[in-house]
């Protein structure tokens, strides 16, 4: 990682299930992480090997078994359930292989959702917002359409602008490509990093796409559960 204030670290983070059960087994051994602000992160690694949960534990969507992790300087097995789920609708940003678009909601409804599950509605400032994320995504005349009426790269700029919608300082998205033809794929993978050009939006990106990994600035490999250190690289100088 590059000289960076810090955004999140790990260390020593396990991840266990059935713990006092005869099928118990370890998913992560002892993890260490560290992504600084501003990053655009590839998370790579064969199926199986413990990304899905790694971004889970990120995501603050499980808990890790032990170890230590670090969200924007707070150690997150210090906050309550409440103060979870304020951090994770104030700081993280979701975007997933499949969009998870509420198919009777406009694509501006599906964009402002965080709003709405937060407040329970969203103010003329929140829309305007919202069209202005739909813009920038191509989509700001495709507003008041379904989900339905979208093809599957629109319904993936839809579910990004929805990522961003809160201005999350990090987003978490998990094969966000991996349904996607090339052309699609490569629109939607140039928005995230257009986002994080210019707006210093940090993105940890799971991706089975060794194209992708590659124009991502660093990538972390994880194996049977564990980072491997040797792969996990800078990609700046050769972008230099």
């Amino acid at each position: 990682m590059s000289e960076r204030a810090e955004l999140l670290r790990m260390s020593g983070v396990c991840k266990s299930y059935g713990v006092g059960t005869p099928v118990a087994a370890e998913v992560l051994h002892s993890v260490d992480l560290a992504i600084g602000q501003g990053e655009f992160v590839a998370l790579i690694g064969p199926s199986g090997s413990g990304k899905s949960t790694l971004l889970n534990i990120i995501g603050l969507l499980e808990p890790m078994s032990s170890g230590e992790y670090l969200l924007q300087g707070r150690s997150v097995a210090s906050l309550s359930d409440t103060e979870l789920t304020r951090c994770r609708s104030d700081t993280l940003g979701f975007v997933f292989q499949f969009h998870h678009l509420l198919p009777a909601f406009s694509a501006l409804e599906n964009v402002l959702m965080p709003a709405m599950i937060r407040t329970g509605r969203f103010s003329d400032a929140d829309r305007q917002h919202g069209l202005s994320l739909l813009d920038r995504v191509g989509l700001k005349a495709a507003a008041d359409k379904k989900p339905g009426e979208l093809s599957g790269g629109m319904q993936q700029r839809v579910a990004i602008a929805r990522a961003l919608v809160r201005s999350s300082p990090l987003v978490l998205a998990d094969e966000p490509t991996g349904n996607l033809d090339t052309h699609s794929a490569d629109e939607v993978f140039a928005l995230m990093r257009q986002f994080n050009r210019d707006e210093g939006t940090t993105f940890l990106i799971v991706t089975h796409d060794p194209r992708l990994a590659q124009r991502c600035d660093r990538i972390v490999e994880l194996v049977d559960g564990r980072v491997r250190p040797t792969d996990v690289h800078d990609m700046a100088a050769s972008k230099a």
